[in-house]
């Protein structure tokens, strides 16, 4: 049975509180998704977070982990938890753009074309797999991704406002695959790292499924959905947050140092500084805060920089990741003093 949205409570009554209680509707859709995603997926706060981040930022985020640890439940549980519409594309090599995007066909019994609009064409796309795109198709994804419009036959043709791309992909699997070029890595405002679950966890995960039903356990847990206005005045709330011009310089100096840190061939771009500040106010949110402090800025260089950067291949041999190396430039770089 279908569930109604939650609403946010008394908007008039509470007009008064609003300035008493600056992040209202971000605080209620975290505690609410807490609660619904928790009845769905074990563990996983962490991404969980982070799924949470990209939608409140506008952002498109890759999730990274091997298979089986509940990427792809993530995404389509939180389509449910949003309540907006959900498209799934599950990537093969011979995928062209055209089944992603759409295309023009001539209408039965005229001579006139029409438009069939691809699963793009929906508010939150999950591309499962995406280094299995061939490059033809992954490019095709760049327009939609930054412009949130797909230009077909010279007309262009807008995409819901709340398009978001959650993209996934196996570290381990390289046969059939394509690495996505550093142009597309960019689009993305988070790359969210998954691990297997603690023991204790795991252990819920086969309780859940030894009393449902298996492949339908999501639609067991009937998560309620929230109101697209409580998630439009969140997005408004985290865009809120205050920065001070002292941060400004913290955020510039982390993404700068990476252009010049000695183990890197490749820093990050103007974008990536850019998705480091609207990151770090989401965390401050998070932390129930309407102003930032350095620790969310901290917080937010992992998954923001992590696909941006690019190791030298000598740096890469001697046992050296991308964390590893933003660990050291957090370190290495002076924190403001407030």
């Amino acid at each position: 049975m279908s569930q109604e949205p939650i609403q946010e409570p008394n908007q008039d009554a509470n007009q008064n509180a609003t300035a008493a209680e600056p992040l209202r509707a971000t605080n209620h859709l975290i505690a609410h998704a807490r609660q619904q995603l928790g009845r769905v997926i074990a563990g996983q706060e962490k991404p969980i977070e982070e799924v949470l981040i990209a939608v409140l930022c506008q952002g498109h985020a890759l999730l990274e982990g091997v298979p089986g640890i509940a990427k792809t439940l993530i995404v389509k549980a939180l389509g449910r938890l949003l309540g907006l519409g959900f498209q799934r594309v599950q990537a093969t090599p011979d995928l062209m753009p055209a089944d992603i995007l759409g295309t023009t066909i001539l209408r039965a019994g005229s001579e006139t074309f029409s438009f069939h609009a691809g699963p793009v064409f929906t508010d939150l796309l999950l591309v499962d797999e995406i280094n299995r795109m061939p490059p033809r198709t992954q490019a095709a994804l760049l327009e939609c991704m930054e412009e949130r419009q797909v230009t077909s036959d010279g007309v262009r043709r807008p995409l819901p406002a709340w398009f978001t791309v959650f993209a996934t992909q196996n570290p381990v699997d390289f046969e059939g695959t394509y690495p996505l070029p550093e142009a597309q890595l960019d689009r993305f405002l988070l790359k969210i790292h998954l691990d297997y679950p603690t023991e204790q966890e795991e252990l819920q995960i086969l309780e859940r499924h030894h009393g449902g039903s298996g492949a339908g356990l999501l639609e067991d847990a009937q998560i309620t959905p929230i109101s697209q206005d409580i998630l439009a005045a969140a997005r408004a709330e985290v865009r809120a947050i205050r920065v001070e011009p002292e941060l400004y310089g913290y955020i510039l100096s982390l993404a700068r140092r990476t252009r010049e840190w000695p183990t890197l061939l490749l820093g990050a771009s103007p974008r990536g500084a850019l998705s480091l500040m609207r990151v770090a106010q989401a965390a401050a949110a998070f932390d129930g805060r309407d102003y930032l402090v350095p620790d969310d800025v901290k917080r937010a260089v992992k998954p923001v920089l992590r696909h941006r950067i690019m190791l030298k291949p000598e740096a890469e041999l001697e046992g050296f990741d991308a964390d590893r190396v933003l660990a050291d430039v957090i370190a290495a770089v002076p924190v403001p003093r407030q």
